[in-house]
This record gives C-alpha cells, structure tokens and sequence, in this order.
C-alpha cells in the first residue's frame, strides 16, 4: 500500500505566506492590500427587529478592535485571537454601519406570521418579510453587503433539518418538499445585486454551546470583506514553473419537484480564487445508470462557455485546464470536453473524479489519521484526508470520525501527486469559513452549494454569477 502525507498547502497574503487564514491575515494583512482600486470602507446594511439590530451594532463595533481568544485554550494556532476589523490591522479596511442603512422589522409582524400552521405558508411569508426589507436597502442606500439578523423567536421555528450542521456529503441533495429558509431568501434576493449574510441573533451571545467569540469574528469579517469587496483576502501560491490553469467543477442539482435534473458549473479562474457560476442544461438519467450523466454536445458547450469567462475575465487563454465532477467521467463526457478545449488549442486537460470514500482508516492512538494522508489504492484512484489531525491546530479539530475523500483520475497529463496537492490546497479556498481544513475543493464544493440556491429560480430567472451570491 502506498502512502504518503502531503505537506499543508501555504497561502500568499498582502505581505507574507502562512498555512493558515487567520494568522496568515493578522501577520501579513488581506492579500488585496496589493491593489490600489480595493474598497476600504464596507458599508453593510441590516435587516432585522429593533433588538436585534442593536445586538449587531454592539457586535460591529467590537469587532473593530481585537478580541482575545478564549482563556483556557491548549490549541492556540486553533483559537487565536482575532486582530480586529480597523483601517490600521489585518483587513486594512472599515467597517460602517449606521442606522439609515438599515430597516426595522416589527414584532408584530413576526408574531402574525409564526401564528401560521401550514410550514411552506410560514417560511414563504418569512421570507418576503426580509426580503421586502433587503430589495428597500439594495435599491435606496448604498450598502455593500446587507445583514439579515434572524431574531430567535423566528429561527427556533423556521429551523429545519438542512440548517443544522451536520457531516457534509457530496450527494445530500435530498428532496425538499419543505422550503429551505435561507436558500429561498438567497434565491429571492439574488437579482438585486447585493450579497446577503444570515446570521442568528444569538451568534451575538457568549455560551458554552457555541464558538468562542474570536472565532465567530473571523468567520463573520472574513465574510463580509469578501462579500462587500469582490475579492479575495488570500490566494493559492502560485508555481510559476507551470502554465496558467483554469479550475472547473461541475455539479448536479434537482428541482425542487424532483422532476428535472440541471447542471450547476462552479468556475475558479486561477490561485486567486476568481471565478464564475453557471447553470447548465437540464440532463437525462438512464434507466439502467441512476447517475447523472452530461451528453456530448452538453459537455462541449458548457466547457466553451467556461472557456469563453476565462479569456474575457484575463484576456487569454489557460494552459491547463482541470476539470472536478461529482460522478465518474463518461466516454461521451469525455470526448465533449476535450473536443472544447482542443478548439482553443488547450492540450493539457484533466478529468478528476472526488467522491465520498465508503473507507475508513483508524491509526494508532485516539487522534484520526492526519489531513493530507494520501493512499494509492490501484492505478489513477486514490483516498486522501482533506479532514483528519492537524498538525498546525496540534489536534483533530472535529466532531466526527473523518471521511476522506477518493480521487478517480480519468485522464491527466500531471503526476497524481500534483493532483492530489492541488485538491488539498483548493479545500482552503472558501472565504465562508477561516478554519483551514475543508472537505471538498471549492470547485466541488461550490457546485454543490450553487446547486441548492439555483433549485429555487425559475428558468426565466438569471442567476448571479458571483460565489459571494451563494455561500
């Protein structure tokens, strides 16, 4: 058996590289400190009741000075202290919030509609509440990024199963008979322009139940700085050895029906993480093959117009071209992509399978094996823990015993190693969470929470091409 452990992957900030975001952005600031047109004043608007929107005032203006992590901590690389949201530290940037860019939900309002006994009523009404509220902010103010405050008398009963945190999986795209809260009111809001963030009034609290206050900053300013900005606080290393690569990550998504199966394309431009979302053609399922499948002439055209955002987006063409899916490549998949890029003379092209890895494996001691454990299991399929012990965190900074994740390799023209390194580092490129050690690449990842958003348009609907639209 072939094993190997890959080193964690570094990141570039605006003065320096750290293998994590949290330090990499309290030592070495936001990597888009390097540009001169970045925003340092984010103006975000809120939505929410009187209580709560004096909750989130409090909670902006502490998180302008630095908060300690938690007292009694034996995992400092794991809880450390945030550097605070100021024009003078790590995100080099303001934050302004102030009462005319907000609006005020009435608790009578709330309580006529949890008086509601049918779900679907319930949640629908919620969310024309907020969203009516979010389209007065888009269109009126000038707001960057708008806040919904979800007070605890509306979570506590719009709550369902798909909001809880619990183990991720590729293939958790399980009907949806009931609405989903926060997609339906992503959904809705997406054509006014502005990014929304969710956030539970009680993220404002300090209990033993949930993050410490630290880290919830880092997870909420990362956010919304990527949000509000457009841009990227860290990036992959680039190796400059190699040709420009273009990341793709195709995905599958069903109507809320149940009754049609689309395609979702999470498009990652480069190391800097700048992409495009784009909804695909609907796709057929064989009787005797229940995965879904992209035709040929499907497979081309979404890959060319994949293609086409990239050279607009950085006036050329890619040299490489790697391409993620959920499900096992297809002869006439295969043929449709590569016949896309061979069009614009692109001959470097992988196609790489990442799935859920039925396998466990145990190692000695109490603490799971480590991130970036990489297995050969036969030619081109490989597992490799994306989530596992964390020798930076000094411990296994989860709840659940890790899945990893196995990688088919199709076709490439790079070594597995080379492939194995570059899911590892793409897993550190989602902005929505500043603990490291994701699961998925967000080629994978992305897709896949695109595809929950996109079930809720209508066809006539045009969706946003932004991520910070969708996470």
């Amino acid at each position: 058996m072939d094993l190997s452990i890959i080193t964690e992957p570094n990141l570039e900030f605006g003065k320096g590289i750290s293998c994590c975001p949290r330090l990499g952005i309290a030592d070495h600031m936001v990597y888009d400190l390097k540009f001169k047109a970045r925003k340092k004043e984010i103006f975000i608007g809120a939505v929410g009741t009187s209580k709560s929107l004096q909750s989130l005032k409090e909670w902006i203006e502490k998180c302008s000075n630095p908060i300690e992590a938690k007292s009694k901590n034996n995992q400092p690389n794991l809880y450390t202290s945030f550097c605070g949201f100021n024009e003078t530290t790590g995100f080099a940037a303001k934050l302004i919030h102030e009462e005319e860019i907000t609006k005020k939900i009435l608790k009578k309002d709330l309580t006529s509609i949890l008086k509601l006994k049918n779900w679907n009523k319930l949640v629908s009404e919620a969310v024309d509440l907020f969203y009516n509220n979010i389209r007065f902010l888009a269109q009126n103010r000038n707001v960057d990024v708008i806040v919904c405050v979800l007070p605890n008398m509306l979570y506590n009963q719009i709550v369902n199963k798909a909001d809880f945190e619990v183990e991720e999986t590729i293939d958790d795209d399980q009907p949806e008979d009931e609405l989903n809260f926060r997609r339906a009111l992503k959904a809705k809001s997406m054509h006014l322009g502005v990014p929304i963030q969710l956030i539970r009034e009680q993220t404002f609290q300090e209990t033993a139940t949930q993050q410490d206050i630290a880290t919830k900053a880092w997870n909420f300013c990362t956010a919304i700085y990527y949000k509000a900005g457009q841009t990227v606080p860290w990036k992959l290393i680039k190796n400059e050895s190699r040709t420009a690569v273009c990341y793709v990550g195709i995905g599958f998504y069903r109507s809320r029906d149940r009754q049609t199966l689309n395609t979702s394309l999470a498009q990652i431009f480069n190391e800097l993480g700048n992409g495009v979302i784009l909804r695909g053609t609907q796709v057929d399922i064989d009787k005797y093959d229940r995965t879904p499948h992209l035709n040929a002439n499907q497979a081309h055209d979404l890959l060319t117009h994949a293609i086409n955002e990239y050279e607009f987006a950085l006036e050329t063409s890619p040299g490489r071209l790697v391409v993620h899916k959920s499900s096992n490549f297809t002869p006439q998949e295969i043929d449709g992509l590569r016949g896309a890029a061979e069009e614009r003379r692109i001959n470097s092209i992988d196609f790489i399978t990442i799935l859920d890895s039925s396998l466990r494996f145990f190692r000695d001691g109490i603490y799971p094996p480590v991130r970036g454990t990489n297995l050969k299991l036969e030619e081109d399929r490989y597992v490799l823990f994306t989530k596992g012990s964390v020798m930076h965190y000094q411990t296994y900074p989860g709840p659940y015993i890790p899945q990893p994740i196995e990688i088919r390799i199709f076709e490439s023209e790079e070594s597995p190693k080379t492939i194995c390194e570059e899911i590892l580092g793409l897993t550190k490129m989602n902005w929505n969470n500043t603990q490291f050690d994701g699961k998925y690449p967000i080629t994978i990842e992305c897709a896949r929470r695109v595809g929950h958003i996109l079930k809720y348009l209508n066809k006539a609907d045009k969706p946003q091409i932004k991520y910070s639209f969708y996470m």
